[in-house]
């Protein structure tokens, strides 16, 4: 259990450290100057003192060699410093810190959402014996992901803020100014999780232990929860690893359909202006928030299946020869 943990452990660092990377790079290639932009000068320099350009590219780092910059961004994000913003000045920190709560109280309430209905359509398809019943559920799920999020949000903002009347259409207005962006949120990532374990759960109450099970009297509900949807559950369990970082990229429009204050209008801002400090700790944030989410999913795989375990060290034992 031990090389199993640092083995996901040594993985979530690999995968921050690519996220800081390729963040870098793409940043670096695009076309544009944030320093020119933020001194006022848009794509015209030459309106703008050479020597404050200078003094900004410096203050910035902007002015040294591509790999120089890439070193001392990434030793100052060790440390959890990823600098000042280039359009407010303010560390990218604290710009952060005061988006962040209102983001993961969304992508929270969300997740939540998705799970439970995502979760119950599922053991409601599968369960029913009305084949028209079961039609009509599992057609549901395709439906939820194809749709487009600004979409789903629009409606609901028509159908329960401007109709209704049940809930505000925009700002941070406590509770109920969240239910509509969390379901919005929630609809598609629910859908998929829907799909992932309906099939899932199809393919466990095929399986011989749901037979021996039957055959010891156990009841359709008794087999359907405890023995076919703990099986059942681990490629769904997985999905919801996944789209939990999934969220935080989908809060970017959400935010902005709702006029919702997070981490989705900031990055919007900071990609309008190029904020290039701004953007990298965004997506830092992002990648740290899906490697913790599938280290968890990791560290409760094997209490539902500990053969994981048992495999993973016998690979290891393996791979020497």
């Amino acid at each position: 259990m031990r090389r199993y943990v640092i083995t996901r452990l040594a993985q979530a660092v690999g995968v921050l450290w690519a996220a800081y990377t390729v963040t870098f790079l793409v940043l670096d290639f695009l076309p544009g100057d944030p320093v020119s932009a933020m001194a006022g000068a848009g794509a015209d320099t030459g309106q703008v003192d050479p020597a404050q350009l200078a003094a900004l590219r410096h203050q910035y780092g902007f002015d040294k060699p591509v790999l120089a910059q890439y070193a001392d961004y990434l030793g100052r994000a060790v440390r959890g410093d990823f600098g000042d913003s280039v359009s407010t000045g303010r560390p990218v920190t604290e710009t952060l810190a005061d988006a962040l709560p209102q983001t993961l109280q969304l992508t929270g309430a969300a997740l939540l959402l998705a799970v439970l209905l995502g979760g119950g359509l599922a053991v409601l398809a599968t369960y029913t014996t009305r084949r028209w019943l079961r039609q009509l559920l599992l057609s549901l799920p395709p439906l939820g992901v194809s749709v487009p999020t600004f979409w789903v949000g629009l409606l609901l903002v028509e159908v329960f803020s401007f109709r209704a009347r049940l809930f505000p259409a925009f700002g941070n207005d406590g509770l109920k100014g969240l239910v509509l962006p969390a379901l919005t949120l929630a609809i598609p990532t629910g859908a998929l999780v829907a799909q992932v374990l309906a099939k899932s759960l199809f393919t466990a109450l095929d399986q011989a232990y749901v037979e021996t099970a039957r055959a010891k009297g156990a009841g359709r509900w008794r087999i359907h929860l405890r023995h076919a949807l703990r099986n059942a559950s681990l490629p769904a369990l997985t999905i919801v690893g996944l789209l939990a970082g999934q969220l935080i990229a989908g809060s970017v429009v959400v935010e902005t359909v709702f006029s919702r204050d997070g981490l989705g209008r900031v990055t919007a801002a900071a990609v309008t202006v190029q904020d290039i400090p701004l953007v990298q700790g965004v997506v830092v944030f992002g990648a740290l928030i899906f490697v913790t989410a599938n280290l968890i999913v990791d560290l409760v795989y094997p209490l539902l299946d500990p053969r994981i375990v048992v495999a993973s060290a016998r690979k290891v034992k393996v791979s020497p020869a």
